[in-house]
């Protein structure tokens, strides 16, 4: 998932700009991208692989003027796109994952369509986003005529010199949120970019909504849906602490998380509760508050510059961040028996090998790992994380215990039988920990406080929406096609 945020204001908005996209760092490691629109477009992308969003741009918003722009925080792609089209120049910043890409280059390429943003063989998504949209007859148009055609979800911010046109996926998967303070009328993902910025949140845009906004306020172009799927795992792991998503608070659903896997916890003894850094940390604080032991920090994390382990593309990187960034704290480690909250086990390997490992090596007693979701089972059809069933340790734990990939999972996805306890126990002896709890669908669902049918929940139950119309329509189709 990447980070958007888009300002129009009567003053020059570039500082605002840069401060609030900044404020996305969390959610891309690869590039970061601004747009801004003063007497003409001006853009700017940097490679932010090896360093922060801020040092990249710190020159460059200092020498740009302009009333109107986007920025970006890219999780892959080299963004913003810059399209000439029918109905005039335009940036594009875009949040999503589009299963059927690669077909919807194939069609427009056939018919006479040329991508020039291609790296590694692949389509540049946010290009591809802004070829659909110029065949439109107008930008709203062809915004929609784009949600029609994709299987998957994408938001976006586009930014032209009427304005920028804020629009949210249709199934409400990515959050978008207007804010507004004396001079200026902002859009983020993130609501955390605002309260520094002084913006008051004044709207939660709806799924498929498209509104246009300027430094004279905001108009509905196309009014929103209730089929709303926003991602749950925006509240476990993604998601800054700060932030509201539907109004509800990131950092108050971790701690309810943490409460409740607390609550099942009566049959261990606990001398330290702790959180893997940074989002399992406040899962850790409520088990503490629930539990009444003592929260302590026996691993910390060596400044924030490592970013997340999860996010980068290439699992070399990943596990370089995951080994460097952790110091373990012999003194508070020895001994103990000690609660590891984590958001969840993904891969389980980072886990396993330097979390885990580490802990046990400064001489814990006992270490009870509780993640703060079910055990991940389906790759996420809406964003950028895990993309076949084989990186899952859930996945690879019924292959162990079935001899083979199987279809249908659904015994392992109820709780409630003896097969899915016998994979809890595999992956239990697989990342070597004394006890593995996992959280249940329905308790996180609580945690968060908006209804089951408002949340997708489909990494873990492999169950969309009715009225989805992703690549999964088809019954058992996108299991199949991840197990190939």
């Amino acid at each position: 998932m990447s980070g958007i945020f888009g300002i129009a204001s009567k003053k020059d908005c570039v500082e605002t700009l840069f401060y609030g996209t900044d404020y996305h760092s969390h959610l891309g490691t690869e590039y970061g991208g601004m747009a801004v629109l003063g007497d003409d477009f001006i853009r700017r992308i940097h490679n932010i692989s090896q360093s922060q969003f801020k040092s990249k741009f710190y020159e460059d918003y200092k020498h740009i003027k302009g009333q109107k722009g986007i920025g970006v925080i890219s999780a892959l792609d080299e963004q913003p796109i810059y399209q000439k089209s029918k109905f005039g120049p335009f940036c594009l910043v875009t949040s999503g994952f589009i299963e059927n890409m690669d077909s919807l280059a194939r069609e427009l390429m056939e018919n006479g369509i040329s991508f020039s943003e291609v790296s590694k063989g692949m389509v540049n998504m946010t290009e591809l986003v802004a070829k659909l949209i110029s065949r439109g007859n107008s930008i709203v148009d062809g915004i929609e005529e784009m949600f029609d055609k994709i299987e998957g979800s994408c938001s976006l911010l586009l930014l032209s010199k009427e304005g920028i046109y804020a629009a949210r996926d249709r199934y409400g998967y990515t959050p978008l949120v207007i804010g507004k303070k004396d001079d200026a009328f902002a859009v983020t993902l993130e609501t955390s970019a605002f309260p520094n910025n002084e913006f008051e949140i004044t709207k939660y845009m709806q799924p498929g909504e498209i509104v246009l906004i300027n430094e004279n306020g905001v108009s509905q172009k196309t009014p929103g849906s209730d089929n709303m799927q926003i991602c749950t795992f925006l509240w476990i792991y993604t998601g800054f602490p700060a932030s509201s998503y539907e109004g509800v608070n990131v950092e108050i659903v971790r701690e309810r998380c943490g409460r409740s896997l607390a609550r099942y916890d009566k049959d261990i003894g606990v001398d330290v509760v702790s959180g893997v850094p940074d989002s399992g940390i406040c899962h850790a604080l409520g088990y503490a508050m629930e539990s009444k032991k003592p929260f302590r920090r026996p691993l910390v994390k060596y400044t924030p510059g490592y970013g997340r382990s999860y996010t980068p593309p290439s699992q070399e990187k990943r596990d370089l961040i995951a080994k460097m960034k952790l110091i373990p704290i012999k003194e508070i480690i020895k001994d103990n028996r000690i609660v590891v909250c984590e958001d969840s086990i993904v891969r389980g390997t980072q886990l396993k090998n330097f979390t885990i490992k580490k802990l046990w090596d400064a001489g814990a007693k006992e270490i009870h790992v509780r993640p703060a979701c079910p055990p991940l089972m389906f790759p996420c059809k809406f964003n950028l994380s895990t993309r076949t069933i084989h990186e899952l340790a859930a996945r690879k734990a019924i292959r162990s215990l079935e001899g083979r990939d199987i279809e249908n999972v659904e015994e392992y996805v109820d709780y409630n039988s003896q097969k899915y306890q016998k994979m809890v126990d595999w992956i239990r002896k697989d990342i070597d920990v004394t006890t593995l709890r996992y959280q249940k669908v329905d308790d996180m669902v609580a945690a968060i406080g908006l209804p089951k049918e408002k949340l997708c929940l489909f990494c873990w139950t492999g169950k969309c929406s009715q009225n989805c119309k992703c690549a999964c329509a088809s019954e058992n189709r996108q299991r199949a096609e991840a197990i190939k």
